[in-house]
């Protein structure tokens, strides 16, 4: 299954359930220039998610790094992180995700020593897990097999998948990480997404740098400071892609029509939208209608 439209809620957070029919396990595989945006955008979920990527190079951003995820290689991406996914020089990059709830990774009575230490380290937001490490590659090996279980759904496959998951968390716990608990890092990741929150609700309206500040409690200066760190980007340049994000989805409606789309993504001039549209996508908004229409 591949999800080409990550719904998202105000929050940046995740709406496509992560689950089979039993059990609070999804397990897809993503083409990741096939999504809507070209590239999977920027949101994070409750769910910690295993990436296993089969073919090309994908970079992922989570939180405020960056890295190079090769073929046959992955990552763990913690619970509540914020992450995205771009292909790597146009690679058509194809990735296994396996999406899974916290809470199921163990039993309820190995939750609290095993788990909860983990989810809720503040220096533990993904793991890169390199194949050419034996525990690495036992993960990957069970991300495969889990995979195979859920499309095949053979008899007593949700009994497989547990004695799997349980596999993959042993092996990544096993490194010995040294978990750390820092305040300031959770203040910091809640600012963020309540200013994203904010964005989210008011990006069709005119934006300032205060209001965005505002949201976050924190100063103009603050703001832009944890905007470039974890972002990369200003947050008015932020809101400005976001709006051409939300065009591409509108664009696609046979109904629509270039002016009435820049106003309803909070443009107030269509030769602007025409603009920023063309810098970001290299094509015209016609000219992006008209292809999509083609398709």
């Amino acid at each position: 299954m591949q999800i080409k439209n990550f719904m998202i809620d105000q929050n940046l957070k995740e709406l496509t359930e992560h689950r089979t029919v039993v059990l609070p396990v999804a397990c897809y595989e993503t083409t990741i220039n096939q999504n809507i945006h070209g590239y999977v955008p920027l949101h994070w979920h409750d769910e910690i998610q295993f990436v296993l990527v089969e073919k090309g190079e994908a970079i992922f951003r989570i939180n405020e790094d960056k890295r190079i995820v090769r073929q046959g290689d992955g990552l763990f991406i913690n619970s509540g992180c914020l992450h995205m996914a771009e292909d790597k020089n146009e690679s058509g990059c194809v990735y296994i995700c396996l999406n899974v709830s916290p809470h199921f990774v163990l039993s309820q009575e190995l939750y609290t020593p095993y788990v909860a230490p983990y989810i809720q380290a503040t220096n533990l937001p993904y793991v890169y897990i390199d194949s050419d490490e034996l525990w690495a590659k036992n993960i990957l090996d069970a991300i495969l097999k889990m995979n195979q279980y859920i499309q095949q759904k053979s008899p007593y496959f949700e009994m497989d998948i547990t004695m799997h998951l349980t596999l993959i968390w042993k092996n990544l716990v096993i490194n010995g990480f040294q978990l750390e608990y820092d305040q300031m890092e959770m203040v910091k990741s809640q600012r963020i997404k309540q200013m994203l929150n904010w964005i989210y609700l008011h990006y069709a309206e005119k934006v300032t740098l205060d209001d965005i500040a505002k949201a976050g409690q924190l100063s103009r200066s603050e703001c832009c400071r944890y905007f470039k760190r974890i972002l990369k980007v200003t947050p008015l340049n932020y809101v400005m892609d976001y709006r051409i994000q939300k065009s591409l989805v509108l664009l696609q409606q046979a109904e629509s029509n270039v002016t009435e789309v820049a106003y309803k993504v909070g443009f107030n001039s269509t030769s602007y939208f025409i603009e920023r549209f063309r810098k970001a996508m290299n094509m015209t908004p016609l000219a992006y209608k008209r292809s999509k229409m083609d398709d």
